[in-house]
């Protein structure tokens, strides 16, 4: 989330569907370690992830995988460095949650992160 209260959103290439970045876990690989290598290889931050805050564990319908399900540790990261697409990563764009944008956004991101956002 940015100063303004705006959420990153990425596409990642050849998919449709906006989401939060991240990743899957490494073997022996801890979930915020996970999100810190995925937001440095997608985006080009350096974080450290002790600073990450730990919002739950959730699941949803992969928004890109027909019939399959995520189970995602969900954090709030802070950072004014700026992302930059990298990797897989198609787009990105920051989006207010009060904003018409017609995008296409992950069971994930809708059912689960945004709702936490607004409360």
């Amino acid at each position: 989330m940015d100063v303004a209260g705006r959420v990153l959103l990425v596409r990642k290439r050849g998919t449709t569907a906006w989401m939060q970045p991240g990743g899957k876990l490494e073997p022996g690989e801890l979930p915020a370690a996970t999100l810190a290598r995925e937001l440095n290889e997608e985006l080009g931050y350096v974080l450290d992830a002790s600073t990450f805050e730990h919002w739950g564990r959730f699941g949803a319908a992969a928004a890109n995988e027909a019939g399959h399900v995520v189970d995602c540790d969900v954090y709030l990261v802070r950072t004014d460095q700026v992302p930059l697409v990298s990797a897989e990563i198609e787009e990105l764009r920051w989006l207010a949650l009060d904003e018409e944008h017609g995008l296409e956004i992950a069971p994930l991101s809708l059912e689960h992160i945004f709702p936490l956002i607004r409360s």
